[in-house]
């Protein structure tokens, strides 16, 4: 079980309590105060202690029988491999990140093990049941990208709280106590001509507050960064006249001032994070928020070993003196630029990303979960079913059989091997030319990549070069395309670190198998059915594919519509009009007018 947060706490009681003989739980994070309404399994006692761990407590008081075993770790880490995967009858996804669940996706994949792959966000939840080669996997279809923002927007003309908030999440506190602003997710450094001005800028102002960082011990500190980014840089903004023609141009703060209104105001007000602070306030959290952390870098740097790397404070949701920081910074800057503030809960929502949870619709999930995990156990996949929960619905429950693999799908719909090398005697050209061509049976026209190119026809410079100076560690996956006139579907290698003895071949040669051929691209697009509502099918369960979590699922659209009709619906050969069932007005063809708005569904 992957995630012990807030599926995760229901689904472990679940399964101890229904008899599985050994269960281990992989978690990273730390029990916080916001956890307890619905993460069951924790307490007061246990905030800052290990989810993994204390699950593991408190669940097996349930059932003395059940083997538990925590590991408080990331699951992406080295020790859980291929081969770790391979140990386990089922796995269980209950994460709240879309890279952790791809990652585990492809493991499950790589070692042909079933996954139960689970989400909620509010009253809505979603069950999928991953199989290799039996069913679609969980990057099949396309997941929503996180949302970025242009530098422009971000740095000179903010129009709504969240480019404020993104402002002091990922520039002023990455750049004072952090990394380069070049490195923040957040800010979208496309190639027009203003956002190039405005990353120049973003440079200077960046080298000035490496500047104002060496004042971090001096008694002036929240001075001069307040005097920096709320009256400096405004009026450098103010002065391009351009710029405020249409627009309201933003007013300076003037420190003096506001910190003699800050007078008598205690920093405590922070715990009062329900209300809107004022302007004094706002101020008051932000220079206590800015000595907080102060403190805590230069100790950081203090305790800081030989040849190691410079300490930084990233921004945490659950991190009081982070979240203080952005919080008064973004308010700040919002009455800056006359948008109005918002209370630190609403920050705290915004900055973390965090999607609204009820337990009830936890533990419903996890049922669920466990539902379909005993049909896999069956090996009864056809009874295997995605479900959809939902309170909006004519029913709570949506379900539909489990949609076969997409075979443009880059992660599922591609040969798999393994193979065992030594990397530090292997080289590129003993996988090209003893695994690949003498084993496998491929041509000339291939290419080879990890998170790199490593070689293809007109790029042969590393085959000389050791595995391990490619960047090979312990397990790595390595993609190799099929360049020729008919080509084969890509193939993944598994290559795992092995030592061999002094006389043996440094790469082990797996037996030769046949991989198929790269389905055509012209493949008939299937036709659009209709649900009960008169809408097209993929605005049901196939448009809702969720980027699911154990308090996140995200809604969208997608382009594959493989949605079963309803059992109440005769749906033709050939689709009916429209016009016909009264959903839109009458155009001269029959045929479906399907009607892509701004992604909103309705959940069937």
């Amino acid at each position: 079980m992957v995630g012990a947060g807030g599926i995760g706490c229901e689904l472990l009681k679940n399964l101890v309590l229904t008899g599985f003989g050994e269960i281990h739980i992989v978690d990273m994070d730390t029990i916080d105060l916001s956890n307890l309404n619905r993460q069951f399994l924790f307490g007061m006692q246990h905030i800052k202690k290990s989810k993994a761990m204390v699950a593991k407590e408190t669940a097996g008081k349930f059932n003395p029988e059940v083997k538990l075993e925590a590991h408080h770790a990331n699951i992406k880490d080295p020790e859980f491999n291929v081969k770790w995967f391979k140990g386990f009858n089922v796995v269980f996804n209950a994460l709240d990140n879309l890279e952790a669940r791809r990652h585990v996706n492809k493991m499950c994949l790589s070692a042909d093990v079933p996954l139960i792959e689970s989400g909620t966000t509010g009253f809505d939840g979603q069950v999928q049941v991953i199989k290799q080669g039996k069913t679609e996997c969980y990057d099949c279809t396309h997941k929503a990208i996180p949302k970025s923002f242009p530098v422009c927007t971000i740095r000179s003309t903010p129009s709504q709280p969240i480019h404020c908030i993104v402002w002091a999440k990922s520039y002023l506190l990455v750049e004072i106590f952090g990394t380069s602003e070049e490195s923040s997710p957040d800010l979208d450094p496309t190639e027009d001509s203003e956002n190039s001005r405005e990353i120049a800028n973003l440079k200077r102002e960046a080298e000035e507050l490496k500047n104002i960082r060496d004042k971090m011990d001096s008694p002036d500190f929240a001075a001069t960064v307040f005097d920096k980014v709320f009256k400096a840089d405004i009026n450098r903004l103010r002065s391009m006249d351009e710029m405020w023609k249409s627009r309201k141009p933003p007013e300076t703060l003037d420190h003096q001032k506001v910190s003699d209104e800050a007078q008598g105001i205690d920093a405590r007000v922070s715990k009062s994070d329900q209300k809107v602070w004022s302007l004094a306030e706002n101020y008051v959290v932000f220079a206590d928020s800015l000595r907080r952390l102060a403190e805590r870098i230069l100790e950081m740097k203090k305790n800081q070993a030989e040849g190691e790397v410079a300490p930084i404070i990233a921004f945490d949701k659950d991190d009081e003196d982070t979240l203080d920081f952005v919080a008064a910074s973004a308010n700040l800057r919002s009455l800056v630029f006359g948008i109005n503030a918002k209370s630190k809960f609403d920050i705290k929502q915004m900055a973390g990303n965090i999607i609204p949870a009820i337990a009830t619709t936890n533990a419903i999930t996890a049922g669920l979960c466990v539902l379909q995990a005993f049909k896999v156990l069956r090996d009864d996949l056809s009874s295997a079913r995605t479900v959809f929960l939902s309170r909006s619905a004519d029913r709570a429950f949506s379900t539909e059989k489990p949609s076969p693999p997409n075979p443009a799908c880059g992660v599922c719909s591609v040969a798999r091997t393994a193979i065992d090398a030594d990397i530090e005697k292997a080289t590129l050209g003993d996988l090209v030319d003893k695994v690949l061509r003498g084993g496998l049976g491929y041509g000339e026209e291939i290419t080879v990549m990890t998170s790199q190119l490593l070689y293809d026809c007109d790029f042969d410079d590393n085959v000389d070069r050791t595995l391990k100076e490619l960047g090979f560690n312990e397990e790595t996956f390595v993609t190799i395309v099929d360049d020729e006139d008919e080509p084969r579907v890509n193939m993944q290698v598994v290559v795992t670190n092995t030592k061999f003895p002094e006389d043996s071949p440094p790469i082990t040669i797996p037996a030769p198998f046949e991989i198929p051929k790269k389905p055509s691209a012209k493949a008939e697009t299937p036709k659009p059915v209709l649900n009960g509502n008169g809408t097209n099918g993929s605005a049901t369960k196939r448009s809702i594919e969720a980027v699911i979590g154990s308090d996140e699922l995200e809604v969208q659209s997608n382009g594959r519509d493989t949605k079963k009709p309803r059992r109440d619906i005769v749906v033709e050969d050939r689709v009916p009009s429209a016009k016909k069932l009264g959903k839109m007005p009458a155009t001269e063809s029959d045929d479906i007018v399907v009607i892509d708005d701004d992604g909103t569904i309705t959940i069937d």
